[in-house]
């Protein structure tokens, strides 16, 4: 007997910068045949100047991430298509938005007015069928980072990331939105080992459709 109390309609992928999830999100819709949503970041036209002055950008690209994530949530409830989405909107305000605001590089102002605009957002929205959460360590992090080699993540620093990842670990530890799954990426390959693939989809199978 199925888990969902409501129809399958939308699976999120979330997890810190580097963790996978693109390549995830990719493989899985192909597998269940799924649509796919991604961030836009090759159209994101915050994205540079953001990682070349972050106070200066980080109240504007913050505001890009949450309308084009809202836009996706939208799209998703109205249309008909099951959706697995890259990244989620929950992310942009419990993770990446506080951690700016804590390192001086938002004002309290635009942080205050970012999470009051996210909360009236988030009553419009509903909360996935299933969180999927790709856990990292610091390691991993950097060497997929380093291996797929975009231009604008050169100036990440180690911090950015350590702090996220502090941020992540206290967001999911108390999400409590709809059903999670939490995968530990530090010893899987599912972008190449097809046998580290299936452990996810088996695991992903058991929250969705209940197969043991």
């Amino acid at each position: 007997m199925a888990k969902q109390k409501r129809p399958l309609k939308h699976i999120a992928v979330a997890g810190n910068i580097g963790s996978g999830k693109t390549t995830l999100t990719e493989k899985l819709a192909k597998h269940y045949n799924w649509e796919a949503r991604f961030e836009d970041v090759e159209n994101n036209p915050y994205l540079n100047d953001f990682y070349q002055d972050m106070p200066r950008w980080s109240f504007n690209l913050q505001i890009y991430f949450l309308n084009s994530r809202l836009r996706q949530l939208v799209e998703i409830q109205e249309g008909s298509q099951i959706v697995i989405q890259d990244r989620t909107i929950y992310e942009d305000a419990h993770i990446f938005a506080p951690n700016l605001h804590e390192m001086g590089l938002m004002s309290t102002r635009d942080f205050e007015n970012y999470i009051s605009f996210f909360r009236t957002i988030c009553k419009q929205v509903q909360a996935p069928n299933l969180l999927v959460y790709l856990k990292a360590s610091l390691g991993t992090l950097v060497g997929q980072i380093e291996r797929r080699g975009r231009a604008y993540e050169d100036n990440i620093r180690l911090d950015y990331l350590k702090q996220l990842n502090q941020y992540y670990d206290n967001w999911i530890e108390n999400y409590k939105e709809g059903p999670l799954l939490v995968i530990n990426v530090d010893d899987l390959n599912y972008a190449d080992k097809p046998e580290d693939f299936s452990k996810v989809v088996e695991k992903i199978d058991a929250e969705l459709f209940g197969l043991f």
